[in-house]
């Protein structure tokens, strides 16, 4: 039991993990600070939804935890070792889903609404609009990357 007890306090102090949360839960209050500060905010429960879940908006809370990941892995393993490659990969592949994948989606859903709500007025058909998943543009992915990267090379050179 203690064995295990020591493993859990080795694993919550470990720089990459510390690195991950961090540069997610940075980017999420970043990104809750912009709405608070701009009026967007407008309870209570949605300024905890901003700062633990929802997606979308400057900075990419997902860039910023895979950069930082990439970044505090490839210090600890060297870039040329296995898990630095596939912490590369996820990351690249993270980033596209963010700026490609769910932000096309996020624009057709938008469309999709659009019209339904205009075939709706006209009564030509009952409609119940679909969720409008939020991408990134390539600017707040840029910063969310910039962020992690920091994160994770202060995780890495400041342990």
């Amino acid at each position: 039991m203690e064995n295990a007890r020591g493993q859990l306090i080795l694993f919550l102090k470990n720089p990459v993990l510390l690195s991950c949360i961090s540069s997610w839960f940075c980017a999420q209050l970043i990104k809750t600070l912009i709405k608070l500060f701009s009026g967007k905010v407008h309870s209570l429960q949605e300024l905890f939804e901003l700062l633990l879940w929802r997606t979308g908006s400057m900075p990419s809370s997902h860039a910023a935890l895979v950069s930082s990941l990439c970044t505090s892995i490839g210090f600890r393993s060297g870039i040329n070792s296995d898990i630095f490659i596939l912490s590369l990969g996820f990351f690249l592949v993270t980033i596209r889903d963010a700026v490609g994948v769910r932000r096309a989606n996020g624009i057709q859903a938008r469309t999709l609404n659009k019209v339904g709500r205009m075939l709706k007025e006209k009564e030509l058909m009952d409609f119940s609009p679909i969720k409008e998943v939020h991408g990134h543009s390539p600017a707040e992915v840029a910063i969310g990357c910039l962020l992690g990267f920091f994160i994770g090379l202060a995780f890495s050179v400041l342990k």
